[in-house]
C-alpha cells in the first residue's frame, strides 16, 4: 500500500511571524543595523542608535513610536519586571527569611517571608519558628504565582503573595514563551469556558490547570490538589491548549485569553486523514 508524502518548500511557506499591516514605508520587524529613519526630528529610544545622522536598530524587534520617540522592542529578551505584574515562577533556593524565585529575568527574584500568607490566612508577625518552617511552606522546585511588589536598582524583583489568588500551584502544565508575546491586560487569571484555568504570567511563564473554584480553600496559599484525580477529558483539553499556545508563540502572535480560545476552537475543526 503506497502512501503519499507531501513536502512543503520553503518558498511556499507563509510568514506568519510578521503581522500584515498594509503597505507601509517601513517593515514590521527590524534587524540590527537596519535604517529606521533619516529624519532628525525623532528622538532615539531603546534598541536604536545614531550613525551619520541615520537612526538604526541595534536589536531585532518591532518598532514602537510614542510621539517623537522611536524605540525597537526586541522579540527575544529577558523579562523586565514592573510593579503590579503577575508572574509565575519556580523556587530555586531557600534563604534566611526569603525565597529565591526564577521568574525568567536577568536575576532571581526575591520572595520575603513577610510577603506571604501563612496557612490559615492569619496575619501576624513572622517568628523564628516560621523561619525554621520555611521549607515546609515552599521548597526548591515548587511553582508559585505572585505579584511584583518592588523593582530594585539592579533590576531584581521583590514579589508578594498576600492575596488568596496567589500562592503555590498544584497540578497543571507550565509553558514558557517569550515575555514580549504576553499581552498586558487588567486580569491575567482566566477561567475559560472549555473547562480549564489559565495564568498568563507577564514574565512568559503560562500555567494551565483544571478549573479553579473561587473559594478560600482552593485558591492561593499553600493548598495543592496533588491527590485529586484530573479527568481524562480535562487533561486532553489542557494538552490541546498547550499545543495551541506553542503554535501561536511560534507564529509570534500575541497571547491572551481570546486568541488562545480562537486557536483552540480552530484546532478542534481540523480533521486528520490517514493515508
Amino acid at each position: 500500500m503506497s502512501r503519499k508524502i507531501y513536502i512543503r518548500l520553503a518558498t511556499d511557506r507563509v510568514n506568519t511571524s510578521v503581522a500584515i499591516e498594509g503597505l507601509r514605508a517601513y517593515p514590521s520587524i527590524y534587524t540590527p543595523g537596519q535604517i529606521i529613519t533619516n529624519q532628525n526630528e525623532f528622538m532615539r529610544g531603546h534598541g536604536t542608535y545614531e550613525d551619520n545622522g541615520l537612526l538604526k536598530a541595534s536589536v531585532a524587534g518591532v518598532q514602537e513610536k510614542v510621539n517623537n520617540l522611536i524605540s525597537v522592542r526586541p522579540l527575544k529578551s529577558r523579562y523586565n519586571g514592573e510593579v503590579g505584574d503577575v508572574v509565575v515562577g519556580r523556587i530555586t533556593e531557600v534563604q534566611q527569611k526569603r525565597w529565591k524565585v526564577n521568574t525568567n529575568s536577568r536575576l532571581d527574584s526575591i520572595l520575603p517571608l513577610s510577603s506571604v500568607n501563612l496557612p490559615g490566612g492569619e496575619l501576624r508577625r513572622r517568628s523564628v519558628e516560621d523561619e525554621h518552617m520555611m521549607r515546609n511552606y515552599l521548597q526548591e522546585g515548587d511553582l508559585i504565582s505572585a505579584e511584583v511588589k518592588n523593582v530594585y536598582s539592579d533590576g531584581s524583583l521583590s514579589l508578594h503573595t498576600r492575596s488568596l489568588k496567589y500562592g503555590k500551584l498544584g497540578q497543571g502544565i507550565m509553558v514558557k514563551v517569550f515575555p514580549s508575546l504576553i499581552k498586558r491586560s487588567k486580569t491575567h487569571f482566566h477561567n475559560l469556558p472549555i473547562g480549564i484555568s489559565l495564568i498568563l504570567g507577564t514574565n512568559g511563564f503560562i500555567w494551565i490547570c483544571p478549573i479553579i473554584n473561587n473559594t478560600e480553600e482552593s485558591v492561593g496559599g499553600f493548598v495543592q490538589n496533588l491527590e485529586e484525580v484530573v479527568p481524562e477529558i480535562t487533561r486532553a483539553t489542557m494538552s490541546r491548549t498547550r499545543n495551541c499556545i506553542l503554535a501561536l508563540a511560534q507564529s509570534k502572535m500575541m497571547l491572551f485569553d481570546t486568541s488562545i480560545l480562537f486557536a483552540y476552537e480552530e484546532s478542534k475543526s481540523i480533521t486528520y486523514q490517514n493515508y
